[in-house]
């Protein structure tokens, strides 16, 4: 059977998060709106996936303390977990790490770097991958590994079987290119030029970041506990 993935979507109900994910998870995805206060029962799931979002974690906001506590909760019942951008930033936040402004923005399709197999399993040491965001991991949490980084700092860490990934490997091309057109607060001149880097031959050369979902799903399946609940695929 395949696993069931609980998808955290804080988007604000982008139709494109649910889209993207399903297409690059093998998996059956069940997505819940955290910024609507939906959260899940952690047993009916395998595994759960946190998406990217617009808002920072250190805002004081309840949907975002709500979902950093349903998380935190959800890991040390012993659910795997990967977080996507914002997603990387709440997990590491929920265990214990620290986030902050990084006073620019990495945008873009940009080069980052892993330090072995496991998530990056089949995926080149150096890698391309599409980012943007504002905020950073300046701090792993106690007893993360550190698995990925570039110029910019921390691209991916690992706790135990929870996973953080600062880039957005689910992206197409339109998806980033809307991302992209989104940031008006950032220069025009910056927008069209990153735009003007979203090509055919870009997320060509994007594609073994995909990787990681195989990878994490493996991570699931060998970490289920219980049985999987016999429910129809959504």
């Amino acid at each position: 059977m395949r696993p069931r993935i609980a998808l955290l979507d804080a988007s604000h109900n982008d139709p494109t998060t649910p889209r993207n994910f399903r297409r690059e998870l093998d998996a059956t995805v069940e997505r819940f709106s955290v910024v609507d206060g939906e959260f899940p029962s952690t047993r009916r799931f395998d595994g759960l996936v946190v998406s990217g979002s617009r808002a920072s974690v250190y805002w004081d906001e309840p949907w975002i303390t709500a979902t950093r506590e349903w998380v935190r909760n959800a890991v040390a019942d012993g659910l795997s977990a990967l977080g996507i951008c914002w997603g990387h930033q709440l997990l590491a936040d929920a265990l214990g790490g620290t986030v902050e402004p990084m006073g620019e923005y990495e945008l873009g399709y940009r080069t980052v770097s892993h330090g072995g197999a496991g998530l990056f399993d089949g995926v080149p040491e150096e890698f391309t991958v599409f980012t943007t965001h504002s905020d950073a991991v300046t701090e792993l949490p106690p007893g993360a590994e550190l698995i990925a980084t570039n110029d910019y700092g921390v691209h991916g860490f690992r706790h135990g079987n929870v996973y953080g990934l600062q880039s957005h490997p689910e992206y197409d091309p339109e998806t980033a290119e809307s991302v992209v057109r989104g940031k008006d607060h950032l220069p025009e001149t910056r927008i069209e030029r990153v735009c003007e880097e979203i090509t055919p031959a870009a997320y060509e050369r994007a594609q073994p970041a995909k990787r990681a979902f195989d990878n994490f799903l493996q991570v699931v399946e060998r970490n289920r506990t219980r049985p999987t609940p016999q429910v129809a695929d959504d």
